[in-house]
């Protein structure tokens, strides 16, 4: 798919990356500064500061320079490669002074379930009805008691369509063509994610939970492991834009954004489906500034705010007005808002018991390490 020539822009990983080198500046005047990204909790915060923990393409300079114009709150920014990274953190207590948290909807389910968040109080928020009807009650969190949706998409391919003139369709291509891919293919670093996707391309759920179909998904890994150059959530943009990969795992919002930087890349949702995935807002229990947070919530369900972000950020937005009022480029990019019949082959990821969690985080410490 070609796309009409865009403006080349800071990209949102490379911002966050440079804006990580002046950690404890704040940018511009505009009340943001990326607080530690490292491993201690951030100072405690006043009500005037927020403290957010997201994904790495999540927050941008814009988007905060109108917040803090808005409500004179500064940010500061914590950055995570993946779901389970963010709760362990959590879970041992790294995170008490976030008091917004950007969890994928199985992680909202999950972190419901240890009583990690708040419960809403839905007449602090304001626009909630401009959601689409699909993301009101949603089954991971129904009533929307703890989250609020931010964005949606899918996992998939990017490919380059210069180097690699074979359709690259499904999963399966990574394996059949993995002699010619040695040491140019990524992977993200997310357990669910790439054991998901393997069990897809085998026949099976991504949520399996049959010990002989995890299995058979981690032999199958084993065997492509030669070819994987690393598992990566965020490094291999710039690698794939460079001509060192030719193929990469990852998230929609991260492959549409590479295509537009250069047309010779393309995303695919694979033929043997995908995951399908809703990131959400919460507030944590231990958050110290619930006002900020609530306010920082009620900004992103600005129609004009989340139709800007979407725009800037390739996001899918849940926010129906937000969606009207984007470009025809963004409406009617397939691979940003799938059609049904695409979207049918895909699954949500869902909480697993403990026992196929451990099993999964064995498979996973042995698939990565050495």
């Amino acid at each position: 798919m070609h796309h009409p020539p865009r403006p080349r822009l800071l990209s949102r990983r490379r911002f966050l990356r440079q804006t990580a080198l002046l950690s404890g500046l704040t940018l511009a005047g505009c009340g943001w500064t990326l607080g530690n990204v490292g491993g201690q909790s951030p100072a405690t915060t006043s009500t005037d500061e927020l403290l957010i923990y997201t994904w790495s393409d999540y927050i941008d300079e814009e988007s905060v320079e109108a917040f803090t114009a808005q409500t004179g709150i500064t940010v500061r920014v914590a950055i995570y490669e993946s779901n389970e990274t963010m709760l362990a953190r959590m879970l041992a207590g790294g995170g008490n002074n976030y008091s917004i948290i950007y969890p994928s909807d199985y992680m909202v389910q999950q972190m419901v379930e240890l009583n990690l968040l708040r419960e809403l109080d839905h007449d602090r928020l304001e626009g909630m009805d401009n959601l689409m009807e699909e993301f009101q009650d949603p089954s991971y969190d129904p009533g929307n008691r703890h989250s609020v949706p931010i964005s949606w998409g899918t996992t998939g391919l990017v490919y380059n369509t210069a180097r690699l003139t074979d359709p690259v369709d499904d999963w399966r291509f990574l394996w059949e063509h993995q002699d010619r891919l040695r040491q140019r293919i990524t992977l993200l670093s997310d357990v669910r994610e790439v054991m998901g996707a393997t069990l897809k391309s085998l026949g099976y759920s991504y949520n399996a939970t049959d010990p002989q179909q995890i299995n058979a998904a981690f032999q199958a890994l084993q065997t492509l492991k030669p070819a994987i150059a690393s598992f990566t959530t965020d490094a291999w943009r710039e690698q794939i834009l460079a001509g060192d990969l030719l193929v990469s795992m990852a998230y929609s919002v991260d492959g549409i954004t590479a295509m537009f930087e250069d047309d010779t890349l393309q995303y695919v949702i694979p033929q043997s489906g995908a995951s399908l995935w809703t990131d959400a807002i919460v507030i944590p229990r231990t958050a110290p500034n619930v006002e900020g947070a609530y306010a920082w919530i009620n900004y992103t369900l600005q129609p004009s705010a989340a139709a800007r972000i979407s725009e800037r950020l390739s996001f899918a937005t849940p926010n129906r007005v937000a969606y009207e009022n984007l470009s025809d480029e963004l409406r009617e990019n397939q691979a940003l808002f799938p059609p049904p019949e695409v979207l049918d082959r895909c699954e949500r990821i869902k909480p697993l018991d403990a026992a196929t969690n451990e099993l999964f985080d064995n498979y996973w410490t042995r698939l990565t390490s050495g």
